[in-house]
Parts: structure tokens; sequence; C-alpha cells
């Protein structure tokens, strides 16, 4: 199991590879390079899972297992690529979001617990309503218009993204959580593909909102291997926040929502953005799981 020198010492290699040696051997090797014991060790199931086609909970009864060399070839790859800076994510191609599973590439930015915040107050607001319409600006995997979807059956989603790449990744996701009929997805800039006179009850969006000096400072699996396009928020992160703020008027039916995704110290600068559109009457501001600010809302008056 001992990888190439570039990236030794190693661990010292046990005598049989066995699943369990190489879990043990691969989460302290993978937390000399930088996760934390835990965070290793979860990576080191993942991706040795991914590669014998398994759940991670099988590893734990397949422990005395002796993988073939194809199998150890496979996943010493993936382990190389790993500490070269790959996300995990990226490497089995997939992540669960909403307790739904997705399929994610480079093409597309890989979905965080935080935005499941803004899933849930989403819900939260079509929940009551009678077939509800929503737009999604900046879809990415599709995770949040397909979680909709999923969790309300009558309502009609129109998902956008400027990238035809990320809008292929979405459609699968669509097709895979068995939404795609009720999810019509859009190639653009924003509002830019939105047909003339459509308008919906919610608009959704995580847009970009990362500053250039913040992109400097991320994990290098973020920083090299994650879309800049779903990343660079412009000079102060807001850009996208103004243009969402100038258009939502257009879009949005009277009394109809608006629920947008914020960085942890964006809060008060979106909501000024927001109230500055007389259209708008501004709402709540909603936190994570971690209690820092995470999504912000607003009505058509």
């Amino acid at each position: 199991m001992p990888l190439e020198p570039a990236i030794t010492p190693a661990p010292t290699a046990p005598t049989v590879w066995t699943i369990k040696a190489l879990l043990d051997w691969t989460t302290d090797f993978l937390a000399k390079k930088g996760p934390a014991p835990t965070a290793a060790r979860l990576e080191a199931q993942i991706l040795l899972a991914h590669v014998l086609k398994c759940k991670k909970v099988d590893l734990l009864v397949r422990y005395d297992e002796q993988p073939g060399e194809a199998d150890r070839a496979a996943f010493r790859g993936l382990i190389k690529r790993r500490v070269d800076g790959w996300p995990v994510a990226y490497l089995v191609g997939s992540r669960e979001f909403y307790l739904l599973p997705f399929e994610v590439s480079p093409a597309v930015l890989i979905p965080r617990p935080d935005t499941e915040t803004l899933v849930t107050e989403s819900l939260g607001v079509i929940k009551r309503m009678v077939a509800p319409t929503v737009l999604d600006l900046g879809t990415g995997s599709g995770c949040i218009a397909v979680c909709l979807a999923h969790h309300k059956k009558e309502a009609r989603i129109t998902a956008v993204d400027i990238s035809p790449d990320a809008l292929d990744v979405a459609r699968g996701n669509a097709i895979r959580n068995g939404v795609a009929d009720r999810i019509t997805f859009l190639q653009g800039d924003l509002f830019g593909p939105v047909p003339a006179g459509a308008v919906f009850d919610v608009v959704v969006s995580n847009p970009p909102y990362v500053t250039p000096g913040e992109l400097a400072e991320l994990a290098p699996d973020v920083r090299d291997h994650e879309p800049r396009l779903a990343l660079d928020g412009g000079t102060d992160g807001l850009a996208f926040y103004r243009r969402i703020a100038s258009g939502v008027g257009a879009v949005l039916k009277p009394g109809g929502s608006l629920l947008v995704e914020i960085g942890s110290t964006q809060d008060e600068a979106v909501r000024a953005i927001l109230s500055a559109n007389p259209d708008l009457e501004l709402g709540k501001t909603v936190r994570d799981s971690s209690g820092l600010p995470r999504v912000v809302s607003a009505r058509k008056r």
C-alpha cells in the first residue's frame, strides 16, 4: 500500500492488507497531511467504500476481508489524488444533500450543509401553497431545485444557470431523484433566459458571494478545484445580490418571496441592498446550524 516517494513518509505498512488495515493506514497517512483524524477516517471510509462499491457501514462487517490488488491500486490512486488536493466528493462523483443523492463534478460547486438552511426555509414558504412556482437562480448541481421538487410534489421549478456543463449535471440529478418532469432548466445569466412575462411565487438563490481576498485564502481543495464561476462574488462579494435585487421585482408575483443564501458576514450588507428596492419588504435573517446568519428573505409588496 505505500505510495510514491513524493508523498512519503508514510505509516509502516502492515503485512496483510485487510479492509481494517487499509482504513487504519490511510487514516494515519491522511491525518499527517492535514485533516483531523476523525475527518481523515471518514475520507478513507468514503473512498474505500466507493472502490469496493459498497456502503460505508458495510466496511465494518467486512473488516477482515482482503481486497484484491486491482481494488487496492484504485484506492491508492484516489488517496494520491486526495493528497494532491482533489475534493473527496469529486473523487467519488457524488455528495448527499438534504438526504438525497447528488452527482457532482468540477463543473459544479459541491453542495454544503449550510445551503440546507435555504432549502428548509424555502419549503416552509411553499408548503402552504397550491402548485407553487419557483425560480432557482444559479442552480449549479440542482440541489436546491431538486430538493424543493422532491418535497413539494405540486411545485413547478424553473432552474437557471449560466454554465451549460452545470446544467447537464443538474438535469442528471433531477432524473436521478425522479423530479425531471417538474423542473425546467434554462441556460443563461440570472434573469436573462426567463421568458418575458413569467412570474413566480418564490425566487431562491445561492449566488457567488466570495471576495477576491477570501478566494485566495480558501482551502486548496476549494480554491483550486471548485468552479470559480460559482464562488466569485465580485470586488466586495455582493455583486450578485445587487443584480438580484434590481431584477427580482419583475419576476415575483405580488406577495411573492425572495430567499437568498449569504456569507456569514454579509447579513447587514445584503439586507441594506434588498431594503433599498421599494418593491421589496425586508423579512427575517435565518441562522444556520452553526448559529451563523445564512438566509435573508424579502417579499414583494
